[in-house]
């Protein structure tokens, strides 16, 4: 399939559906109360007829918001969307009620999909006060959704179930030929760290130009059918795309219970792939990690021994004939054991939406668990650059996606140009113009490019840079990676900005809560590896974790800087 030549989305998964045997399964939920399971066929239908009742409803170019956790409903709706001309704006479950009524009205929807009762329970008023929702479909029946709920006109709502079971169909081919390349397909709000998110409009050929370097990334890693685990929010543009990528390879997708479940997931659904933010990798690394510490005499030298010559292959070291030997008895005693709890099929991790920490992205490829670190932004569609699993440099972000390129301006921002490259921001055109300059999107990260290969290397955040009293630059990220690496430590955050040192905010380990002298120790540990500038010379424990919950967290992970800062003030300062 040439994906150069495809006009939008719905023609990719149309040249696909007809590739594939029809009765084969495409999409399955591992909930086991609602184990759903979708064949292509099954896909292609239920499309076309949930399309029929949108278009019924909308306009071209009508925002569809859809509000859903992940499951096979959630693609099967984003495709109806598109397909009826409407731009699809996914929202995360986590959102709380006031998210919701500030995206609805930044974006003003025409549909709502919603899939349950609990989501519609933080909608409900915003969709009561706002005229120009004209209708809601729910994933989940609609009495069951509705029985407790005080909703002012029932006529809105339809429930989804009722929509497939309608066999009228007047076509049976899956197309819109008005969707050109430059049309828009979703909008994804940002995660919005430094205040409110604003909506990325992505373009059908924005996505799939993505979907060339990504398809190249893979290619390798399939020796039959692939298959992945879906279980990073489908709202979040790093998993949006990667639905794109699993039609474009034939795949077959199962949609995770809940994040609690995962492990026993993936047990079930066996992935080729998987796709994870870096926060997953370094709870993985800390878990690992603390079950190797544990092992003693002859196990621990295994261990070590995995470990060094899996670092010397990573690195392309030469390794002596008795080395080579050693090597093949770790991958069988050790290496192998690690990929079996991971179903055993696992040809690699993917990592994106932030960056990985060397040391974990190491020891992840050492221990037999291939690590791919790649760099994007949701304005990029989201993937700028990956590393290919035959030359893995965990240092890096890989070599730039073939579609787009990228240079390095005069201070160190990395400025991305190509198709994939958003066509700006919702309702913002100021704010599109400060980040797009003649064509150049500036991405905020500072890095560099390495003569030699053209790999790209995230060097900093230039929002999340310290400026010391001093006037010297320090990346907190840089520091913070360090000390949550550290098994007693949970989460941090650097704080210094206009100061004459460095202090940090630290979430101990549940298991350390109150044992600040070991903390002090982790510190102190740390601060021979920094250089002056960076050492951390007051530390402030807090129990109570960064989270989406008490809006100290994004939906993606990360932490909000601004509002720590708010809320621990005081506790900051007073360490000056």
């Amino acid at each position: 399939m040439n994906l150069d030549k495809l006009n939008n989305l719905i023609e990719l998964f149309s040249h696909q559906a007809q590739k594939q045997n029809k009765e084969s399964i495409f999409l399955q939920w591992l909930n086991p109360n609602n184990k759903k399971s979708y064949t292509w066929e099954e896909t292609q239908k239920n499309i076309l007829k949930l399309s029929k009742i949108i278009r019924e409803n909308i306009k071209e170019g009508d925002r569809c918001l859809l509000v859903s956790e992940n499951r096979p409903e959630w693609f099967v709706s984003d495709m109806a969307i598109m397909l009826s001309g409407g731009i699809a704006v996914p929202a995360y479950t986590t959102y709380t009620e006031d998210d919701y009524k500030y995206l609805i009205e930044d974006c003003e929807p025409s549909l709502i999909i919603v899939s349950n009762n609990e989501l519609l329970k933080k909608l409900n008023n915003t969709i009561n006060q706002k005229r120009f929702i004209k209708k809601v479909i729910t994933l989940d029946e609609v009495n069951n959704v509705i029985h407790d709920l005080d909703i002012i006109n029932k006529d809105k709502y339809l429930d989804f179930n009722l929509i497939l079971k309608n066999d009228l169909l007047d076509e049976d081919k899956i197309q819109n030929k008005k969707l050109k390349r430059t049309s828009p397909a979703c909008i994804i709000y940002t995660s919005g760290t430094g205040g409110n998110p604003k909506g990325v409009i992505l373009s059908h050929g924005g996505i799939l130009n993505n979907l060339v370097g990504a398809c190249e990334i893979m290619k390798p890693l399939f020796s039959s059918r692939p298959v992945f685990l879906t279980w990073l929010p489908l709202s979040h543009s790093y998993e949006h795309c990667v639905q794109f990528a699993q039609i474009a390879v034939g795949a077959k997708v199962f949609y995770a219970e809940k994040i609690e479940k995962l492990l026993e997931n993936i047990s079930e659904a066996k992935p080729t792939i998987m796709t994870a933010v870096p926060r997953f990798y370094q709870n993985l690394y800390n878990k690992i990690n603390i079950n190797l510490k544990k092992q003693t005499g002859f196990k621990a030298k295994l261990i070590e021994e995995t470990l060094r010559l899996g670092k010397k292959k990573l690195l392309n070291q030469k390794m002596n004939f008795s080395e080579k030997l050693l090597n093949l008895i770790v991958e069988t005693l050790v290496r192998k054991k690690i990929k079996k709890q991971f179903g055993g099929n696992l040809k690699a991790f993917v990592s994106g939406g932030g960056a990985l920490d060397q040391e974990i992205g190491e020891f992840l490829n050492s221990v037999g668990l291939p690590t791919l670190q790649g760099y994007g932004l949701t304005e990029t569609s989201p993937v700028v650059s990956c590393n290919p699993i035959h030359k893995i440099k965990v240092e890096t972000v890989g070599p730039p996606f073939k579609g787009n390129q990228v240079k390095i301006a005069k201070d160190g921002e990395i400025l991305v140009k190509g198709e994939n490259v958003m066509l700006g921001y919702w309702n913002k055109k100021e704010e599109t113009d400060k980040v797009i300059i003649d064509g150049w999107l500036h991405t905020g990260d500072i890095g560099e490019i390495d003569p030699e290969d053209g790999y790209l290397k995230i060097t900093d955040r230039k929002k999340d840079i310290i400026v010391s009293a001093g006037g010297d630059n320090i990346s907190p990220a840089k520091i913070e990676n360090m000390i949550t690496n550290e098994p007693e430590v949970d989460q941090c955050m650097i704080y210094g900005d206009k100061k004459n040192y460095i202090v940090a905010l630290i979430v101990p380990n549940k298991d350390f809560l109150n044992q600040k002298e070991k903390i002090q120790n982790v510190i102190e540990k740390i601060n021979k590896k920094l250089t002056l500038l960076e050492k951390i010379k007051k530390i402030q424990l807090i129990d109570e974790n960064f989270s989406i919950e008490n809006g100290l967290m994004t939906p993606t992970m990360k932490v909000k800087r601004k509002k720590v800062t708010e809320k621990y003030k005081n506790q900051l300062e007073k360490l000056y």
